[in-house]
């Protein structure tokens, strides 16, 4: 079966690719307390004069979203990146604030926080209650282009015993609003208390997944198909799989690597759906346990091999991770921007480490939001 054109696009190299777009959720911060700030809806007005509707607030009053138009190559992508986030930073120091790529917020009375108005969201409190209590958390979404939701539905099977080791790739949220939860990252299992959330079940089919999602709009689980939230899905409203398990990274460096390695797991995966392969059935009690050790140990402790069930150093998943890939990065002229990314990381640490460590100079929460704030538009 031959790809659609609109899936596949000519990159500068002249290696065919399948488009990427990447979503993400910052922090509005007070530059002079560092604490998060609700000044979401003055950021997104300033900012949509260069964006238009690519940027937009969220349901706190201290997040924003913006979003990349679609791309086929990492240049491409990269330029994308910094610019968005230079018209959001620039438009937050227009109001007097700071913005900051983190997965939770590291200073600040956030419970409950201040929701923005909507009528959604007004539905969504009505159904879900103090769920919203710790909802000031901010994640990387990374959608790449699978037109046939059939085949969208068979390539999240493929996806989904991976999606631990993208987790504490990608992990960057040890703090919550002033103290230290131990750690690697507290985003995913604050979101985790959501009715759908967390890795998906595995499904045989399109139909089999389209019975589940009524099934779950008829208990009441959904509002509807946007609060469907699941790690990895077939996009409600864009004809792409989205991963949406990583938090934010802190800077454009790090959101890039992440967008090149999710792009060649799904391409890898939807060769092997082509190949007649409906994925591998892990269990969930393990991915479940995989992804606790994910968020608690991060890039720098070990994880749980999502087909074994051993423990093995995080940097052991990743490098396995990296090989699987291995050919459609190379296909799309990719391989060694990957690898570049996978060596700083392992060089400089992770989000979750780098934290730490900013806030190990001097024992300072300030200095942690200090080193976020120089690295959300920095071109390192």
């Amino acid at each position: 079966m031959t790809a659609t054109a609109e899936s596949l696009r000519q990159t500068s190299g002249g290696v065919t690719a399948r488009l990427m777009g990447v979503e993400e959720e910052y922090l509005i911060v007070d530059p002079a307390t560092r604490a998060v700030a609700p000044g979401a809806a003055a950021v997104v007005g300033r900012a949509a004069a260069g964006l238009g509707d690519r940027v937009c607030t969220e349901i706190t009053q201290f997040q924003v979203e913006a979003k990349t138009a679609p791309c086929a190559s990492r240049a491409e992508l990269e330029s994308e990146l910094r610019r968005m986030r230079e018209v959001v930073a620039a438009a937050a120091r227009a109001e007097g604030l700071a913005v900051v790529a983190s997965g939770t917020p590291v200073i600040g009375d956030v419970v409950p926080p201040p929701i923005t108005e909507h009528p959604r969201y007004g539905v969504g409190i009505d159904n879900y209650r103090a769920l919203h209590d710790e909802q000031a958390i901010c994640a990387g979404h990374v959608h790449i282009h699978v037109p046939d939701r059939e085949q969208a539905v068979l390539v999240c099977n493929h996806v989904r015993p991976w999606l631990p080791v993208l987790l504490a790739l990608m992990a960057n949220s040890p703090f919550w609003a002033g103290r230290d939860t131990g750690y690697a990252g507290w985003r995913v299992l604050a979101w985790g208390k959501w009715p759908v959330a967390g890795p998906p079940p595995y499904f045989g089919s399109l139909e089999h997944f389209e019975r589940t999602v009524a099934a779950l709009t008829d208990s009441g689980a959904l509002v509807d198909p946007g609060t469907l939230f699941w790690d990895v899905r077939p996009s409600a409203r864009l004809p792409t799989v989205e991963v949406r398990v990583a938090d934010v990274p802190a800077s454009t460096r790090e959101s890039v690597f992440l967008a090149l390695v999710v792009r060649a797991l799904v391409t890898t995966s939807l060769h092997r759906v082509l190949d007649g392969d409906p994925g591998p059935e892990v269990p969930a009690e393990l991915l479940r346990v995989a992804y606790w050790r994910a968020a608690r140990d991060g890039l720098g402790g070990s994880g749980v091999d999502p087909f074994t069930g051993a423990a093995r150093p995080v940097a052991e998943l990743v490098a396995r991770l990296l090989e699987h890939v291995g050919p459609a990065l190379a296909a799309a002229g990719d391989r060694e921007a990957a690898e570049q990314g996978w060596r700083l990381l392992r060089g400089n640490g992770g989000g979750a480490e780098r934290q730490r460590a900013a806030h190990a100079r001097r024992g300072a929460l300030a200095d942690v939001v200090d080193d976020l704030v120089a690295r959300f538009s920095s071109h390192d």
